[in-house]
């Protein structure tokens, strides 16, 4: 295994807390900000290349079916691949409107292949799916 610096492993641990961070601000451009600009995100039954599309996404999603929602996500494990590319698996969901907790049905694993590119540590892909099938 790669020797890593412990502000880089925190960095990337760091990168959920973020997510929650801009989520929570319904901010779609600091969403975006989490990615490299030809970066990746995979959901269930959707796909997206490139941090634009990832911003024009959320932002929509924001202002609709995600508005008033809150979201969590707790690191599992790290995965160091090389000095800069490691996966980061995490547990986490979107807790619905109005709720205070995450429902079993909205739980989802996520992988997180992060990539330091000038000095910053940046989602490459993020593809997530749920704990439970449907």
């Amino acid at each position: 295994m790669t020797d890593i610096p412990q502000e880089d492993l925190a960095a990337v641990t760091a990168l959920p807390q973020r997510l929650i961070e801009a989520w929570s601000k319904a901010d779609a451009d600091a969403f975006g900000d989490l990615f490299v600009e030809d970066g990746t995100m995979i959901m269930p039954g959707r796909y997206f290349q490139g941090r634009a599309a990832i911003v024009e996404f959320m932002a929509q999603a924001f202002a609709g079916p995600y508005k008033g929602t809150q979201v969590t996500g707790t690191p599992l494990e790290l995965k160091v691949l090389d000095a800069n590319a490691i996966v980061l698996v995490s547990l986490g969901g979107v807790i619905a409107a109005g709720e205070d907790e995450l429902s079993e049905a909205a739980k989802i694993r996520a992988s997180w292949v992060t990539t330091k590119r000038d000095g910053q540590w940046r989602l490459a892909v993020y593809q997530n799916s749920p704990v439970q099938a449907a």
